[in-house]
């Protein structure tokens, strides 16, 4: 019974499961956004250098000798009490390339536990975990190649499960800095050790394609986020409680085209701040509802930059039942040290 009841809150507590392209695949947690900035954009970003080690986590191309020995921690306020976060730090060489090593977390909370008649017999927790180690090389100027090697241990209740993924990616950026873009090979990996002796199934795999353009004399950044390359159609077939069909089933070309994409802009008038806004389309067709959209789908964001850290908040809407934020703090630890000792010899 208890078992149930979990799987079933699963359900409601993840929208970002959608019905077209989940289901059938574990650790689904692997596709949530951490980043402040990434989050305001619209939830995914493989294309933007901007030196921000939480990029690295989408494409692992963009990991650049500028993140060196930086140190990011972010944390995000989830729906109905869930948090999750992720913690790394990065390295550059002069000649082995780039590397940075971490874990994201996902804690759903405490849950009641019951046996088949209802009885309260105590309560139970579930997490997940995913471990990253990242690398990137530059083959030049302007194309980077990257690789994040992710081992997964997931605790429900009391079944574990263990597995492995893997991101690819490569980046490019023109040698001005004002156009980027990049391709990754998200999450190929398969569940090793089941959580109950079922049949191991595949990760969250998807092909993403972005683009990021700075304009050169004003202060704004815009970028395009494609998801799911590999998957067409991301619409659905709304049954009535009947079967008599589908009821309210968006059809057509530009329908599907729009499902898989997600665009972001910046304001930048200094340096040291931003402000930023996205859409998620996709997000915004599965989740508004008939009687108001409200601001599903769409997300904001601000960030304050000083020499030795960057301080990110982003605001993402899903649903009228709530939405997430998420905070990023990233401090450049050398900076950071010397400033200190400057501090101490005054």
């Amino acid at each position: 019974m208890k078992k149930v009841l979990f799987i079933a809150a699963l359900s409601i507590l993840l929208p970002e499961l959608f019905p077209q392209t989940g289901g059938t695949r574990v650790y689904e947690f692997l596709n949530l956004t951490h980043s402040g900035l990434v989050a305001s954009l619209g939830g995914s970003n493989v294309s933007m250098p901007a030196g921000d080690l939480n990029l690295a986590h989408h494409n692992p191309s963009l990991l650049s000798p500028a993140m060196d020995k930086n140190l990011s921690l972010n944390y995000a306020s989830y729906l109905a009490g869930i948090n999750y976060g992720m913690v790394l730090y990065s390295r550059s060489t002069a000649n082995a390339g780039n590397f940075a090593g971490g874990v994201t977390y996902l804690n759903y909370g405490t849950f009641t536990e019951a046996d088949p008649s209802g009885n309260i017999t105590g309560s139970f927790t579930a997490s997940e975990y995913s471990f990253s180690l990242i690398c990137s090389y530059s083959i030049d100027s302007s194309f980077s190649v990257g690789i994040d090697l992710k081992p997964i241990l997931s605790h429900l209740e009391r079944y574990t499960s263990a597995g492995f993924a893997a991101d690819i990616g490569v980046s490019w950026k023109s040698d001005d800095g004002l156009y980027s873009g990049g391709i990754v090979l998200r999450n190929m990996g398969r569940q090793i050790i089941s959580y109950t002796g079922e049949k191991n199934r595949s990760t969250p795999f998807e092909i993403l394609a972005g683009a990021s353009a700075k304009l050169a004399h004003a202060p704004f950044r815009f970028s395009l986020t494609i998801r799911h390359l590999e998957k067409y159609d991301l619409t659905h077939d709304y049954k009535d409680p009947a079967g008599n069909g589908a009821k309210g089933s968006p059809d057509g070309l530009m329908e599907n085209i729009m499902r898989h994409m997600i665009m972001g802009a910046e304001l930048i008038p200094h340096k040291n701040f931003y402000l930023s806004a996205g859409y998620n389309y996709q997000r915004r067709k599965e989740l508004m509802t008939e009687s108001k959209a409200a601001g599903a789908g769409f997300s904001w964001g601000f960030g304050i930059n000083t020499s030795f850290m960057s301080l990110q908040f982003g605001h993402a809407s899903y649903h009228l039942a709530g939405a997430s934020n998420h905070i990023s703090l990233i401090t450049r630890t050398d900076q950071l040290y010397r400033k200190f000792r400057r501090q101490n010899k005054n």
